[in-house]
C-alpha cells in the first residue's frame, strides 16, 4: 500500500509522523520503503542519524517517484512525505497513492487549511486522470490539557468534512517526539513505556491493521 503523509501547511509534524510509521513497519518485520520529497528534505536528515548512530533497522530514503511501480507496492509498505511547497511531487505522490494521510494541529486555522488541502489533493489526482485516494485525518499534537477544548473542537470539525475519514487515535504535544526524532529514534525506541510511545503504536495498528489480518 503506498501512503501519502501530506498537508497544506508546515510544521504539521508530518516528518516525524512519517518516520515513525516507516520505523514502525521496519520494527514489525513490515517491508517499507520511504520517499522524502519534501525541499526541506528532514526525512533524510534523519535516517542519516540513525545510520551514524548505528540503530537497527535503517531506513532507506529516496526522493525520485520514478522507481516507485504500483506492483512493488503490492508487497510492500510505501510512505512518503510531501507538502504543497513541492506541487509536481504532490501531484506525482497522488497519482500513485491509495491513501493520503492528514496530521491535523487543533486550530480553526487548521481545519481550513486541511479543507483546502483536501481541494489539492482533489486537482492533482484530475490533473493525472487518476482516481482520487482515500483521505484519513487525524489529530497531531492534541492539547494534553483536557481543560483545553481546541481538541474536541478540531476532532468534531474534522468529522464534518466532505470526503475525509477522521482516525481517533491521536498524538499529543509531547516533547518526546521532538527528542527521539533530533536522536534519529522512533519514540517507541527512546522511551517504549512512554504515553508517546502509545500513542504512535496505537495509531500505526489503526492505519496498518490490515497487515495483521494477512500476516
Amino acid at each position: 500500500m503506498i501512503t501519502v503523509v501530506g498537508s497544506l501547511k508546515g510544521g504539521t509534524g508530518k516528518s516525524t509522523v512519517s518516520f515513525n510509521l516507516a520505523v514502525w513497519l521496519a520494527v514489525h518485520d513490515f517491508p517499507v520503503d520511504v520517499y522524502d520529497l519534501d525541499p526541506q528534505a528532514t526525512l533524510h536528515d534523519v535516517a542519516e542519524i540513525r545510520e551514524e548512530e548505528g540503530y537497527e533497522p535503517t531506513l532507506q530514503v529516496s526522493d525520485d517517484l520514478r522507481g516507485l511501480k504500483r506492483s512493488r507496492a503490492a508487497d510492500r509498505e510505501v510512505i512518503i512525505d510531501v507538502g504543497t511547497a513541492n506541487m509536481a511531487g504532490l501531484e506525482e505522490a497522488v497519482a500513485r497513492a491509495d491513501r493520503v494521510v492528514i496530521p491535523v494541529p487543533p486550530s480553526q486555522a487548521d481545519v481550513w487549511s486541511t479543507q483546502r488541502f483536501i481541494d489539492i489533493v482533489e486537482r492533482a489526482a484530475r490533473a493525472k486522470k487518476k482516481r482520487r485516494p482515500e483521505l484519513l485525518a487525524f489529530i497531531n499534537r492534541a492539547d494534553t490539557n483536557p481543560a483545553v477544548r481546541e481538541t474536541a473542537e478540531t476532532q468534531e470539525a474534522l468529522r464534518q468534512l466532505d470526503g475525509l475519514k477522521f482516525v481517533t487515535a491521536r498524538l499529543g504535544q509531547r516533547t518526546t517526539f521532538r527528542r527521539s526524532f533530533s536522536e534519529g529514534l522512533a519514540v517507541f525506541e527512546l522511551e517504549p513505556r512512554s504515553k508517546a510511545a502509545a500513542e504512535m503504536n496505537a495509531l500505526a495498528t489503526v492505519l496498518f491493521s490490515t497487515l495483521f489480518i494477512q500476516g
